[in-house]
């Protein structure tokens, strides 16, 4: 449709998380069902009867990260950290200066990280969610690193390694002592179930990235199969990252964690984060604000779906204004 062949499919389903998100909610209002258990077609929604009363917040250590930024997100308590691996400092493209940073970055984290205890993870300690980004070459070269990460006692502490490889390498990671996550490389159920059997035992399922018609396709292909699904965010707003959240809240908890989990790091990369809450039509609600690293779901959240059905007075005045 685009004319360009080489486009990936996750960047075209990026671009149609806006209609499929109004196509839903246009769906909603017109049958009735502006809630969002009543909304979900009836085969997902035994799938997704799960309720967490609290999900992690986990936030992106990126390749700059201080060590002090770091140690200041520990401080806040989030028990989960997403860390980037996969990185050249020096651009040139060797992958044997990528593993020497990545096992040096991963080195540097465990030492912060490994005497802190969490109530919320099933061995009481920090557990590190890695993402590769696809820029590991070979499977050897990946077992390297996890040799590392056994060899300083950070390996039990690996809950997930996504996407290692680009998605068109079909390695399978049967030998990876990890659980491997497949995200970028998941485009659709076909995609899904590829991964699957070459071993990767969970799903990243993304509403606001892929939209939630595919996100509940995935999920019910990866579920009805046994593995399990977490979501992952796209740097967006407040009021998106609540119809993010509406499916994570019923995910069951990955294996070695006692509550759900939803990766967000808008609050890190957006400059006006908190006048933005106020665009969302209950972002004064408590479970809006994450404490001590979680957000707490009650039965407020759940009854009235994450606002994800309310009015935005600042979104249509903005669109009022687009269209004179």
């Amino acid at each position: 449709m685009t004319g360009h062949a080489e486009l990936r499919e996750t960047f075209a389903l990026n671009a149609l998380v806006p209609l499929d998100h109004a196509a839903w909610l246009l769906y909603a209002r017109e049958t009735g069902r502006e809630q969002y258990d009543a909304m979900l077609p009836e085969p997902y929604r035994e799938l997704l009867s799960y309720r967490n009363t609290m999900l992690g917040l986990t936030p992106v250590v990126g390749y700059g990260q201080s060590l002090e930024d770091i140690r200041g997100m520990l401080d806040q308590g989030y028990f989960v950290l997403k860390i980037k691996i996969g990185s050249d400092p020096d651009k040139d493209g060797d992958p044997d200066k990528m593993l020497d940073w990545d096992m040096q970055r991963l080195t540097e984290i465990h030492a912060l990280a490994a005497e802190r205890t969490t109530p919320y993870t099933d061995s009481g300690r920090i557990l590190y969610y890695l993402d590769a980004n696809g820029r590991y070459d070979t499977m050897d070269r990946l077992l390297r690193f996890l040799d590392h990460a056994d060899r300083i006692g950070a390996l039990a502490r690996i809950v997930l390694l996504e996407e290692p490889f680009p998605e068109e390498n079909k390695t399978p990671v049967h030998a990876a002592p990890v659980r491997v996550t497949a995200d970028e490389s998941v485009h659709g159920v076909e995609d899904a179930i590829e991964r699957i059997a070459l071993g990767y035992g969970a799903i990243t399922l993304k509403p606001i990235a892929k939209t939630l018609s595919v996100s509940l396709e995935v999920a019910q292909a990866a579920l009805t199969r046994g593995v399990p699904c977490l979501c992952a965010d796209l740097t967006v707003n407040p009021w998106m990252l609540d119809w993010n959240k509406n499916l994570a809240a019923r995910l069951t908890p990955l294996p070695g964690l006692k509550v759900g989990i939803l990766e967000s790091n808008g609050h890190q990369n957006y400059a006006h984060w908190v006048r933005m809450q106020g665009y969302h039509p209950e972002g004064r609600a408590p479970w809006t604000k994450s404490a001590g690293g979680v957000y707490t779901l009650g039965d407020d959240f759940y009854a009235g779906s994450g606002g994800s059905f309310g009015r935005s007075s600042h979104y249509e005045t903005v669109l009022a204004e687009a269209w004179g």
